[in-house]
């Protein structure tokens, strides 16, 4: 399949920004699961060609998960509020958040806590292949995400075995929960953004900044401002610099004013450009 792009997009930063963690780079194509289908997608300037372990209906599967329904000209101009932002916003032109099922993105992001993204990525995968679906494309061979039914199924111990440590009483529990019906991801998309993040958060293991990746990364809350130690660190040199660093609840409530409607975007693209920024070798 191909897809012809009207709009822009730039999907090595868009994959490679850390809001997913199941892509991975093989033979000049990004490999990935999304749903149930393996795809294989590269980029060719304005087009997107398309592998895929099934047939697609339709190229909306693929539309919809990169937000390509995302006005991005309109969210640059509501988020370039000062020449930092506008610097990462022409330097990772094409960044774009990522409409992720909520299911996965939760069990992800509770992964993510006081951990690399090397790290949450092998946590993801022991789980797929353990309890998923063998799904094949050419020699390239994944496996689908869990079910909440398949970690309500299983025990603390096999989860800690695969690698998740102190998470795995989390997962569990989060997987019970959604199981059990006390908790409909799906109905938060429709949920206003204070509301949604307090139900969240109502679970073992989910603070604040699990909340709002969960948030901004599936459930359609561009509003969400996840506040992790690289956004932290550059707000707090970039915008409040030579003074106390305010508290993180003090920064979300500074964000959401200055950065308004679309401040997850404005958050993506300062997290990203700080990180490679402080990744980069120094001489």
């Amino acid at each position: 399949m191909r897809i012809t792009l009207e709009e822009p997009l730039n999907l090595k930063e868009t994959l490679e920004s850390g809001q997913a963690h199941r892509w991975r780079q093989i033979d000049g194509k990004y490999s990935g699961v999304i749903g149930n289908v393996l795809v294989h997608i590269r980029q060719s300037e304005r087009t997107l060609i398309i592998d895929s372990s099934s047939t697609l209906e339709s190229e909306d599967f693929l539309l919809k998960y990169l937000r390509l329904d995302d006005d991005l000209e309109h969210i640059y101009a509501h988020i370039n509020k000062d020449e930092r932002v506008r610097t990462m916003t022409e330097r990772y032109r094409g960044l774009r958040l990522l409409r992720q099922d909520p299911w996965e993105c939760l069990v992800t992001f509770i992964c993510s806590s006081t951990t690399n993204m090397k790290r949450i990525s092998l946590m993801v995968e022991n789980m797929s292949n353990y309890f998923g679906q063998k799904l094949e494309l050419g020699q390239d061979i994944r496996f689908t995400f869990p079910t909440s039914e398949d970690i309500s199924n299983t025990d603390e111990k096999t989860l800690r075995e695969l690698g998740l440590g102190f998470r795995a009483p989390y997962v569990l529990n989060c997987g019970k929960k959604v199981q059990a019906g006390d908790l409909d991801l799906n109905t938060l998309i429709k949920t206003p953004y204070t509301e949604a993040k307090e139900q969240l958060m109502s679970l073992h293991g989910v603070g604040p900044k699990i909340a709002d990746c969960v948030l901004v990364f599936s459930l359609d809350k561009l509003e969400a401002f996840p506040i992790d130690v690289w956004v932290k660190r550059a707000l707090t040199d970039w915008y409040f610099p030579n003074q106390k660093p305010p508290s993180n609840q003090d920064l979300l409530v500074w964000a959401n004013e200055y950065f308004g409607e679309y401040a997850g975007y404005s958050q993506q693209y300062l997290f990203h450009g700080r990180r490679l920024l402080d990744s980069k070798p120094t001489d």
